[in-house]
């Protein structure tokens, strides 16, 4: 499973590409809250007029539809940056050196071989969904109340385009430190043991003091 992690940063080219895309990561990361928010203030709404005016929100499970791609996957690049995935550590985590850094460069490797076959296929699932001579330019709909569906197709392709680049820049990273024989690259989620954990917290909470 994964544990926490922190990725460091320098002057290197390598590390200036990294925070370049976190920008970009972070405004998927973010939109994809508001629409978390969005999905809350939509069930009020619905239960509210439910049990208030027995009038629940109209469309509410086609409204669910269109917003479940961006609430889970807009943020997918975002947490591979910060090592939040779900993965089993009890193998990787017993290496160390280059063999660590091999392990990750090749499930990393594997990770970016799927990422391009689902962007190929889910694009190709959107085009089949747009037409720009149809109504709204879309070939299908919900079927409460008839949303076009091509917006939520689309949010897939988009995601993977963002974690393609990213899941690069980890195998450079990781690749450079299996060359390098590096102890703590940057660019990479570093895994951090208990201790690191706890002096990162108390160091956070005496900033708000």
């Amino acid at each position: 499973m994964a544990g926490a992690s922190s990725v460091l940063e320098d002057s290197s080219l390598l590390s200036r590409l990294d925070r370049g895309l976190l920008r970009l990561e972070r405004l998927f990361a973010l939109v994809s809250g508001i629409f978390v928010f969005g999905l809350m203030v939509l069930a009020v709404i619905s239960v509210t007029g439910r049990n208030g005016f027995n009038e629940p929100l109209p469309g509410y499970v086609d409204w669910i539809e269109a917003f479940m791609p961006l609430i889970a996957i807009l943020g997918v690049s975002y947490v591979q940056r910060s090592g939040g995935h779900i993965r089993m550590d009890i193998v990787v985590g017993r290496l160390g050196g280059r063999a660590l850094w091999a392990a990750e460069w090749l499930t990393t490797f594997a990770i970016l071989v799927l990422a391009v076959a689902l962007l190929w296929g889910s694009w190709s699932h959107f085009l089949r969904s747009f037409d720009m001579g149809a109504p709204l330019w879309s070939r299908d709909s919900s079927i409460d109340i008839g949303l076009p569906i091509w917006p939520a197709k689309l949010v897939v392709p988009v995601a993977f385009a963002v974690l393609i680049p990213r899941l690069v820049l980890q195998l450079w990273g990781y690749g450079r430190a299996f060359l390098q024989g590096l102890d703590r690259p940057v660019a990479v989620p570093l895994v951090q043991s208990a201790a690191e954990q706890a002096a990162e917290e108390a160091e956070h909470l005496a900033a708000r003091d």
